[in-house]
């Protein structure tokens, strides 16, 4: 297959498996008498974050777990800065309260707290354990609110899909995320290397958005539907289940080593995290001027990742 047939068929294949997440998360939503946002949070944003694990899990075991580390930090600038700047610029997205109280804080957190764990050269096993039980707490805790949250009669009517096909949409559209990801990466990296485009750039560029597409088009595509709550969702939600969960679990596979890393990411993880609480606060939206302001800004850091090569 050529490399054009990989970025068009992989695109094509994200894109329909992100609508087929979208209105499956919704409905089962619905169905469950829970919220958008919380399965946004958690399940959205947990199967977008599928390649990270993937790669992040492959990297521990081959005794690389240095990547996982730059993979995790990477990505989670890439959410705030392209993902959701896109999102917000392509459609203004609407912000809960709850967002601003809990899941935005919790977000900046434990990002200091990831920081701090790396302190003394990476994550060790017992780093790895705190930070699993940190996310079953988060995920338990979640789902606790959202059920005293009641659902009217009238919003679920609004879905006619039943429970168990709401959940083969959902299954389904993780796995044409994943797959699809995966053939636009290779059609990108097939293009940039015909282009004569180093190896180290692709790697800083195409290689880390994308393993975000699926977060990318799950996004756009449930900002255009209107569900806001699934877009900011699998945004602040893939950050919090990437430190969490995929550090989590690849410490306990193997301890993440953190050697040569620049302190400079973690600050710019951390800014970007701290910039969206002012940004969600205005008028409960992220509009399309604060939209710009984080791709700019991800523009910027990104060229400088450039320069350094």
């Amino acid at each position: 297959m050529s490399m054009t047939l990989y970025l068009l068929a992989g695109f094509a294949i994200l894109t329909l498996g992100a609508e087929a997440l979208v209105r499956g998360s919704v409905a089962l939503a619905l169905r469950l008498g829970l919220t958008p946002l919380l399965i946004g949070l958690t399940i959205v944003a947990m199967g977008t974050s599928t390649p990270e694990l993937a790669v992040s899990v492959k990297a521990a075991l081959s005794e690389n777990s240095g990547i996982a580390l730059g993979n995790v930090v990477g990505s989670n600038i890439a959410n705030i800065g392209l993902i959701l700047g896109l999102a917000a610029m392509i459609r203004p997205v609407q912000v809960q309260l709850q967002m601003i109280k809990r899941d935005l804080p919790i977000l900046v957190a434990i990002s200091v707290l990831l920081w701090a764990l790396v302190w003394d050269g990476g994550l060790s096993r017992l780093d790895g354990a705190l930070l699993v039980l940190l996310l079953l707490g988060y995920i338990g805790f979640s789902y606790w609110e959202s059920r005293q949250e009641s659902r009217s009669e009238e919003e679920m009517e609004l879905h006619q899909h039943g429970p168990a096909i709401a959940a083969v949409l959902v299954v389904t559209g993780i796995a044409m995320l994943v797959g699809g990801g995966m053939l636009f990466v290779e059609g990108a990296v097939q293009l940039a290397t015909s282009l004569g485009i180093s190896q180290v750039v692709i790697g800083l560029t195409i290689v880390a958005v994308g393993t975000s597409m699926p977060e990318l088009v799950t996004s756009i595509v449930a900002a255009l539907r209107g569900h806001s709550d699934i877009a900011i969702g699998n945004v602040v939600g893939s950050n919090t289940f990437n430190i969490l969960g995929i550090l989590g679990v690849t410490a306990l596979v193997y301890p993440v080593s953190a050697a040569g890393f620049n302190s400079l990411d973690f600050a710019v993880m951390l800014g970007f995290a701290l910039v969206l609480l002012p940004f969600a606060r205005t008028g409960l939206v992220v509009g399309r001027g604060e939209g710009l302001v984080l791709v700019v800004a991800y523009l910027g850091y990104l060229g400088w990742l450039v320069s350094q090569v």
